[in-house]
């Protein structure tokens, strides 16, 4: 049974000895939190426009990627190569496309990017105030994707340094395409503004879209 009496005088001081240490748990925990599995990244160009505007605040989740893939349709963060005329170890923000054996190829009679044969509905694309869409892409092309690499493309294509811009300037899709392994994680919730949180799911036209050939 314990004693009452013992636990009301116990000393007040034991809390302010103990308090350094938890601190020191809270931030270590907050560190290693933010290193492995989450993070928050704040949008600094229009390239998503207007999935994601200048300013919102996305959470990134940095551990799926451990165990599976990076999956078309979803928004992902990476780091972007060199020779994308960045600064070294600069963070982009794209939507994949297309992943590993993918043959995606522009335009079909709608005007519409297809992936493996299957054309993509994008309403996510940019729209302008005047109501007037930018185009999936502003040229044709027919790429396929090596393994372990990714097709990645802003929603907003006409302000977007993406696969397509460096496709057009290089036709080496190498140097268009990004590794698995640059990849830092996957925006899957905009947190803020509060009036424009929301989740980030996957688009239901990359349902339908059948793998590439193996």
């Amino acid at each position: 049974m314990i004693d009452e009496q013992t636990e009301r005088t116990k000393p007040r001081s034991s809390f302010w000895k103990e308090l350094p240490i938890l601190l020191g748990v809270a931030v270590l925990v907050a560190f290693l939190v933010r290193a492995f599995v989450m993070q928050t990244f704040w949008i600094p160009s229009e390239s998503m426009e207007h999935t994601l505007n200048i300013h919102d605040h996305v959470l990134v989740n940095k551990l799926v990627y451990d165990f599976r893939s990076p999956r078309r349709g979803e928004i992902i963060v990476f780091e972007a190569p060199e020779r994308w005329g960045t600064s070294e170890g600069e963070d982009f923000i794209k939507r994949v496309l297309g992943v590993g054996g993918d043959h995606i190829t522009c335009c079909d009679a709608q005007g519409r990017i297809m992936v493996n044969g299957k054309p993509l509905d994008e309403p996510y694309v940019y729209t302008d105030a005047s109501g007037v869409q930018d185009k999936p892409a502003d040229q044709d092309f027919d790429v396929t994707i090596p393994a372990g690499r990714l097709w990645v493309m802003g929603d907003h294509r006409s302000a977007s340094a993406d696969s397509l811009q460096h496709w057009k300037g290089s036709k080496d899709i190498q140097e268009s395409t990004i590794s698995e392994n640059a990849v830092v994680g996957h925006a899957f919730t905009l947190f803020w503004p509060f009036s424009r949180a929301r989740w980030l799911p996957v688009p239901g036209t990359f349902n339908a879209v059948p793998d590439g050939p193996s």
